[in-house]
């Protein structure tokens, strides 16, 4: 690794979390690191600020902070204990670097007041006249543009044969200008069904597509492209939720199911202002609960509640979140859902409710330590900030929550100055801590007690890479939302950034040994290409070979012992230039790949029009 002489790391131990107090401790107590010199990460291009508000910005500049609201360093709000977990949150933070290099994953593109970056989530195909992306999409910034205000050292930190990483440097806070986007709609009206024609937006791949498909390789199904006028900064695409045979995804003002055989639309509800938040799965029976803003101007807050029957295209019950005291942030919430239960977590504040009726379950709780995010799925985990007299140096919690009740099944309490970041995976519990003071990062994975299981530890010479896309927050936080991870019961997988070295970007799928830790094997991807992982199948790590210049994606598979990825679906590499978006989510269902995008960026009509959202693959 390369890297330049003349700064030095932080000194001191990497600080891996301990146990709640009266539970014995952590089994690994890392070593104090020795000094190593930093790395330096690739400038990012350049991004306009934003002028639609929405989800993650400040409600109106120069808002008067309070728990959990950044503050200048050293200067909490008058009265108040300590903040919540974002608060005075460095500008390093806005260029964090994935696991042990640089910049990537949930940190690499940090918007609002540390960077500046364009709505919630980035775009993915580019505005008119913005710089386009280096090589095929890829590389530690997986596509998406960032905007760098200061000067940040990566610094790789070595600990125990393995290595992490740190950042110093400084960032200046500017505030994003909001504007409205017009078109105002009756925030209080109910959203109607659009039950469609059987034709909408999406159509079969002509023969065009498909003309220059080789032997072996997928036919294109279909792909849908986007029919809305979008605001001016374009608009995230949520989802994809695939229930039976519909494909649902959420963008902007709407929310629409299509055919998985053919594309076509087979319901749409529009919504009466901005979708801000959806968790990422539904309940077992296909319902979820979406935020949407509560108006169309400037001072809306995300606080807008509606379920949705993902199989029928159907609006079940609305109701606004009401705000909990003077320092309630609704500007910024993360939703997640465990069985019928749907979770809204932001700053230092917290409801549940049942999805099935929106009866509330529970709320805020009494005590010094408050949720503030959480993810679902199997399980409910909790992230948890406890009041103290020092913002600089917070306490958190990692908590199970029963989804009825609310309360916690257990806790597991970090060394104190670490912060909850993501949840990488809730069976088995795999958890991602920062830690701002001393700017490093942790990947801890617990037992089904809370207690610890393992420190994750990687290779000196390997750097990792986790896609969180548009799952940010300042305010609030969303535990969930990271791809290009997988977990079974005894092993984790990551990806790592791109090696750009030779003469194509390629790159490494690793598993890591839950019970110890440590690395068990190395999977590289074929030359010149790069993959992420995407779930567990039948055993086996399932990989998206991603598309480059010449070369159409694949859907592969990777044994549990590591070795070669096997190809299941080859996409056509006729169609490449199309499936190689910005930045996307892909879906593999019942033999299918649907490669779904993470945004849609504004234009002309024409250029609005032509943007394709989803693409389908099969035989």
């Amino acid at each position: 690794m390369t890297q330049p002489p003349s700064q030095q790391p932080p000194q001191g131990g990497f600080g891996a979390p301990q146990e709640p107090q009266g539970t014995p401790q952590p089994p690994q107590q890392p070593e104090t690191p020795p000094a190593a010199p930093p790395q330096m990460p690739p400038a990012p291009p350049q991004a306009p600020p934003p002028t639609q508000p929405g989800y993650g910005y400040p409600q109106a500049p120069g808002a008067q902070p309070g728990y959990g609201y950044p503050q200048a360093p050293g200067q909490p709000a008058p009265g108040q204990p300590a903040a919540g977990p974002y608060a005075q949150q460095p500008g390093p933070y806005a260029q964090q670097p994935g696991p042990y290099g640089a910049p990537s994953g949930p940190y690499a593109q940090q918007p609002g007041p540390y960077g500046q970056q364009p709505g919630y989530g980035y775009p993915q195909q580019q505005y008119p006249g913005a710089p386009a992306p280096g090589g095929s999409g890829g590389g530690p910034f997986k596509g998406k543009p960032a905007v760098v205000i200061g000067a940040a050292l990566a610094v790789v930190l070595v600990v125990g044969g393995g290595v992490f990483f740190a950042v110093s440097g400084s960032d200046e806070v500017k505030k994003p200008v909001s504007k409205s986007s017009g078109g105002a709609v009756d925030p209080s009206s109910s959203p109607s069904v659009d039950q469609g024609d059987g034709k909408g937006d999406g159509r079969e791949a002509d023969d065009d597509l498909n003309a220059g498909r080789k032997e072996g390789e997928a036919k294109v199904l279909w792909l849908t492209k986007n029919d809305v006028d979008l605001p001016r900064n374009g608009a995230d695409v949520y989802g994809p939720w695939i229930v039976g045979d519909t494909l649902v995804k959420g963008m902007y003002r709407s929310v629409s199911g299509y055919s998985l055989a053919d594309g076509k639309q087979k319901w749409n509800i529009p919504l009466p202002a901005d979708m801000c938040a959806a968790p990422g799965t539904a309940t077992a029976d296909g319902k979820i609960v979406i935020g949407v803003m509560n108006g169309t101007t400037d001072k809306a807050d995300c606080a807008d509640l509606q379920m949705i029957d993902l199989n029928t295209g159907k609006t079940g019950w609305k109701k606004s979140v009401k705000k909990n005291g003077t320092w309630d942030m609704m500007s910024d919430i993360g939703l997640a859902i465990s069985g019928d239960t749907v979770t809204v977590g932001r700053t230092s504040n917290s409801n549940a409710y049942r999805v099935s009726d929106g009866t509330e379950l529970f709320g805020k709780p009494s005590g010094n330590c408050q949720p503030f995010a959480f993810a679902g799925g199997p399980k409910l985990i909790a992230a948890t900030s406890c009041r103290t007299d020092d913002a600089s140096n917070p306490q958190h919690q990692v908590q199970e929550i029963d989804p009825t009740t609310g309360k916690a099944k257990w806790s597991y309490q970090p060394k104190r100055g670490w912060e909850i970041d993501k949840v990488y995976s809730v069976s088995p519990l795999v958890v991602s801590l920062t830690q701002r003071e001393e700017k490093k990062w942790s990947i801890l994975a617990l037992k089904e007690n809370g207690t610890l299981r393992s420190q994750l530890v990687g290779d000196k010479e390997d750097k990792f890479s986790v896609d969180c896309g548009n799952d940010f927050s300042i305010f609030g936080a969303n535990l969930e939302g990271c791809s290009g991870l997988a977990a079974d019961a005894n092993t984790f997988y990551m990806m790592t950034e791109d090696d750009t070295s030779g003469s194509g970007r390629t790159n490494k799928v690793i598993a890591f040994d839950l019970n110890t830790g440590k690395t068990k094997w190395k999977s590289p991807a074929p030359a010149e290409r790069t993959m992420k992982p995407l779930r567990m199948e039948g055993g086996n790590v399932l990989v998206y070979l991603e598309p480059s210049y010449d070369k159409g994606g694949a859907i592969a598979t990777i044994a549990p012992t590591g070795g070669a990825p096997k190809v299941l679906l080859q996409h056509p590499d006729s169609t490449t230039q199309i499936e190689n978006f910005f930045s996307s989510r892909t879906v593999y269902a019942g033999g299918r790949s649907f490669v779904v995008s993470d945004r849609v960026s504004a234009g002309s009509d024409d250029e609005e029009k032509e943007q394709t959202i989803i693409m389908a693959f099969g035989k």
